[in-house]
């Protein structure tokens, strides 16, 4: 059948233009790392700014108390940061295990926010906006309720917006803490190496553009005031704040040696949950950036709007057409002369994808081994055809919400 040779070709040469594009951002962001390691910190000179940490927090008493100890324990000068944690409408024993810490490191600048159902429980971004209203930092970090940053993390990201009038925010890179405890644990730690943090090293390298990750970053405390807060309709809060910087004329930087560390979901239907809030949630974000591709003085960011457009659209339609042609060929319904060449190209794709995942892996002591191999190659066939589900749950969910207007909500990733 001619339509289905048609169908195939375009699904073959959009699945291999964005794997190009990946190779691209592997080898620049390569080329960052090997830059960075020889690059010392900016020191940070004078009286240092003052920053409010935010944690965010929702029935979080399994790893909040963990958290908040390690943010104190910051070699940051400790009377020239707070921590402010928002214990937002929680129901579980994160008010009296906040307390309790409150008064084991009493005068230190620890602030707790309890919230209720009236004015809490609205989802991440109201809990920011509330414990914002309460900050005094002329600079705002923000880290979730299950990190425990290294002791530098916070040093390193002042240091990198203080010293560049250009930098509207530092992000900095996160670990997946839990990564031995199983097989799915395994599969995060290497998605969150190579998809997440080179990428993001990539990016930087070529085009200069970051995108907010939700945790372990810092910002100007004006930029937030000049953009109203953090907009409570967006669960992808991140990278949603990240254009709106853009498009104030600042760059966000990569720092990968302000490090954190984070649990990440032990159990797939925990895993499936948040991804697919996190794919709703970057969907909010395309459609309403979508107008800035034709807008002149947004040419800067266009990369990242064609990126995140082309990744949760064309490439889910991409490797579901790909695949359903050639199961249908397979067992007789249609005939696509590509079929051979396609099978072809899939098996190049997967060489491509191990050696490339691989090659990040090894900017990281203690991942590179010949296990990973095994770990990464078991991932495409297993992890990544998952993740092509959690994209088209993610699209069918954000235009259910929004044909029946539903508000949104706390999305709890459940803690282990």
């Amino acid at each position: 059948m001619v339509w289905s040779n048609y169908l195939m070709l375009i699904a073959v040469i959009c699945i291999w233009s964005l794997l190009l594009v990946n190779v691209m951002l592997i080898i620049a962001g390569y080329i960052y790392y090997m830059r960075t390691e020889k690059e010392e910190i900016p020191p940070l000179k004078g009286e240092y700014p003052f920053v409010s940490i935010m944690v965010p927090a929702h029935n979080e008493g399994r790893v909040i108390g963990k958290t908040v100890e390690s943010l104190l324990a910051l070699d940051y000068p400790h009377d020239r940061y707070e921590i402010i944690v928002i214990n937002d409408n929680s129901s579980d024993n994160s008010a009296e295990l906040l307390s309790g810490i409150q008064q084991k490191y009493a005068g230190r600048n620890l602030i707790v926010i309890n919230t209720d159902k009236v004015t809490g429980g609205k989802g991440k971004s109201n809990a920011l906006n509330i414990g914002f209203a309460q900050s005094q930092g002329e600079l705002i970090a923000i880290y979730d309720a299950d990190n425990t940053p290294e002791k530098t993390a916070l040093r390193y990201l002042v240091a990198e917006i203080v010293n560049d009038a250009s930098l509207g925010a530092v992000i900095g890179k996160f670990r997946t803490r839990n990564r031995d405890v199983n097989l799915l644990t395994r599969f995060i730690n290497v998605e969150t190496l190579s998809f997440q943090w080179m990428a993001q090293a990539g990016r930087w390298q070529l085009f200069k553009l970051c995108t907010i990750p939700g945790t372990n970053f810092i910002m100007r405390r004006h930029i937030v005031e000049s953009i109203g807060g953090w907009d409570v309709k967006a669960i992808a809060e991140d990278t949603e704040i990240s254009f709106r910087i853009y498009m104030m004329g600042y760059r966000i930087k990569f720092q990968p040696k302000a490090v954190t560390w984070e649990q990440e979901p032990q159990s797939l239907k925990v895993w499936f949950k948040q991804r697919t809030r996190w794919a709703k949630g970057n969907v909010y974000v395309i459609v309403k950036n979508l107008p800035l591709l034709f807008n002149r003085s947004a040419r800067t960011v266009r990369f990242d709007i064609l990126y995140f457009l082309s990744i949760y659209f064309l490439l889910v339609t991409s490797l579901l057409t790909s695949d359903i042609l050639l199961v249908l060929n397979t067992i007789g319904y249609v005939h696509t002369t590509l079929a051979s060449l396609s099978t072809f190209l899939w098996l190049l794709a997967i060489l491509l994808f191990v050696v490339g995942t691989y090659v990040t892996l090894t900017t990281e002591k203690g991942e590179m081994s010949f296990s990973n191999v095994g770990v990464i190659m078991l991932m495409y066939i297993t992890y990544c055809q998952l993740w092509m589900l959690v994209a088209a749950n993610g699209l069918y969910n954000y235009f259910k919400d929004l044909i029946f207007k539903r508000e949104v909500k706390w999305y709890k990733t459940e803690r282990f």
